[in-house]
Order: C-alpha cells, then sequence, then structure tokens
C-alpha cells in the first residue's frame, strides 16, 4: 500500500498515529506526515490517553475494545495500533483509502 499511515494485514488494519492528547475532544484531525492525526481529549498521565485512543478506535471501527492492541508508542505520541477483524471502515479511513488507490 502506498500510504504508511494505514496498512491492511489480511482482516486487520494496523495504523500509524500522531497523537495529540489534552484536546477539546476526541477526533480524526487528517495525515500528520505518513501517520493519522488523532486529537484526544483525554490527559497524557496514567494511560488515559491510551485508554482513550483504544476506546475511541473500538467506537469507530465497530469492534470490541479488546480488538483495539497499542503495538508501540505506550509512552509516545507516534503510536502503532492494530485494530483485529474490521468489518466496518469510518469514513475518514475509506477517504484515505480512495485517496490511496487513485
Amino acid at each position: 500500500m502506498a500510504i504508511k499511515a494505514i496498512e491492511l494485514q489480511g482482516h486487520d488494519l494496523v495504523l500509524n498515529l500522531h497523537i495529540q492528547p489534552n484536546a477539546t475532544r476526541t477526533e480524526f484531525v487528517g495525515l500528520h506526515g505518513e501517520a493519522i492525526k488523532i486529537r484526544l481529549h483525554a490527559p497524557p498521565v496514567d494511560g488515559k490517553a491510551n485508554q482513550e485512543l483504544c476506546r475511541f478506535l473500538a467506537d469507530t471501527f465497530a469492534v470490541k475494545r479488546h480488538s483495539v492492541v497499542l503495538l508501540s508508542g505506550e509512552t509516545s505520541r507516534a503510536k502503532r495500533v492494530r485494530i483485529i477483524n474490521v468489518t466496518m471502515l469510518p469514513p475518514f479511513i475509506t477517504h484515505l483509502l480512495q485517496g490511496v488507490a487513485t
């Protein structure tokens, strides 16, 4: 795949993310270099930002919370996340994938 922010691995999706904690709300922002930027409402203390990220991604991709696995970046803004058995893609991700295909 041409874009390094998104990698399809069978039914799984691996995302390279750039996280901005302490935001007003949790949301996708766009691309940040070769990563997807996500603003998180949670602060980066005691794992709260990671918990919010996993909750947000589980809700967004309509999977259970345990289907979102933090692969790397536990204490960093740069994170790599696997979403297991993705069956639904949110519009933001679909748009990015269509941009890659054209």
